[in-house]
Order: structure tokens, then sequence, then C-alpha cells
């Protein structure tokens, strides 16, 4: 392999890394920030990668995606425990919808800033401009994709969650009483999005995205 398909591979992976624990660390730190201490007594605001590794999420299914040729690699770190009771004390409902859209939050603003950065770079002519180039690039594509996977409202989504609680605040006890019918069949919805030809819709909002950003650059 050329020395740009190792960058490649491993630009990839960090991209991918940085994208899904700190996705996860967000939701810890704005739930802490509201007076829930779970995540920081557990170390799992620690950006030590180790501690948030998921054996599936995180080595599993990124191997199984890369070796299969997938245009682009996806997983998820360990989920960060939170006591959204003790959120909703402090903070009320206002707060539960905070720390779920805090992780999506995270993954826009680095795709956001990874734009930025691209747009000011000149072209590369060494081995770490290259590397580093490569990284922002990963890193806007894959922190879109996991972005605008969170936001759609099927369990377990973060969506799904933060329309719950917006729900509950408003009274809206239909869609609390429906996300909790279909609390069961989440990741069974989720394969049929993502394992049929229904995928070319799935994530057609992610490739629009992305192309918008790329032109940006």
């Amino acid at each position: 392999m050329t020395n740009e398909e190792y960058i490649n591979i491993i630009t990839k992976i960090l991209a991918l890394m940085i994208a899904i624990i700190g996705h996860e660390i967000m939701h810890g730190y704005v739930a802490y920030r509201y007076g829930d201490n779970t995540a920081k007594n557990a170390g799992r605001l620690s950006i030590n990668p180790i501690k948030h590794v998921d054996l599936v999420g995180t080595i599993i299914l990124p191997a199984l995606l890369f070796v299969s040729h997938a245009p682009f690699l996806f997983g998820w770190a360990k989920p960060v425990p939170i006591n959204m009771r003790e959120v909703m004390n402090n903070g009320g409902y206002k707060a539960a919808i905070f720390v779920s859209l805090a992780g999506i939050a995270y993954n826009f603003t680095l795709a956001i800033a990874a734009t930025v950065i691209l747009s000011q770079l000149s072209t590369p002519e060494t081995i770490f401009g290259i590397f580093f180039a490569y990284l922002m690039i990963q890193t806007m594509i894959y922190n879109v994709v996991l972005g605008v996977f969170n936001l759609y409202p099927i369990p377990p989504l973060d969506g799904s969650h933060a329309l719950a609680y917006l729900a509950a605040s408003k009274g809206w006890y239909g869609i609390m009483r429906f996300f909790d019918s279909i609390q069961r069949y989440g990741i069974i919805i989720l394969l049929l999005f993502i394992a049929t030809p229904l995928s070319n819709y799935f994530f057609a909002p992610i490739g629009y995205i992305i192309n918008y950003l790329m032109k940006l650059v």
C-alpha cells in the first residue's frame, strides 16, 4: 500500500474514535453540569479511549465494515452512565433534552470546525500536511454521519430520547406511549432502515450535508 492509503486508513480510525468517544463524553459532561456525578464517578468523563471501548460497536463492527469495503465506517462507544432523574431534578425536562442532544451537538460542532479548517488549508506538501488534511476530511465526514444518524427518532437513538422528553414537557402523552411501545423493537427497526433498500433514503441526508460542506472547502 502507498503512504496515502495508510494515512487514509489511520485517519478514518482516528476520526471515528474521536467522533464516537467524544459523543458519549458530552452526554456525561452535560449531565454533570446539571448535577449528575454518575459519569464522573465512574471515570467516564476521561478522554482515555480504553474506558469507552465497546467490543462490538468500537472494534468488531468498524472492522467488519472495513474489510467489506463499506463506503464509511460506523460504530459506537460504551454508553456513559447517566442518572436522568437527578438531571431532571436540577434542570427539568429542558435539561434532559440538552443531555440527550449533547452528543449530536458535539458531532456537528466538530464537523463544522473541520470544514472551516479545511477551507483555510493550502495544498499539503508534506506527509504531516497530508495526514492532517485527511484527518480533517474524515473528522467532517464521520461527525456528520454520527450526528445525523443519532437525530433519527428511533429508540435507542438520541433523537428518540430528546423527542420523548419534549413530549413529556408538553404533556403529549400519546407520543410518550408510542416510544415506550416501540422501545423493544428499536434495533429491528434500525436494521430495516440500514440493511434494506430503505437505506438509500435513511442515509440520504448524510450525503447531502457532506456534499454541501465539501463545496465550502
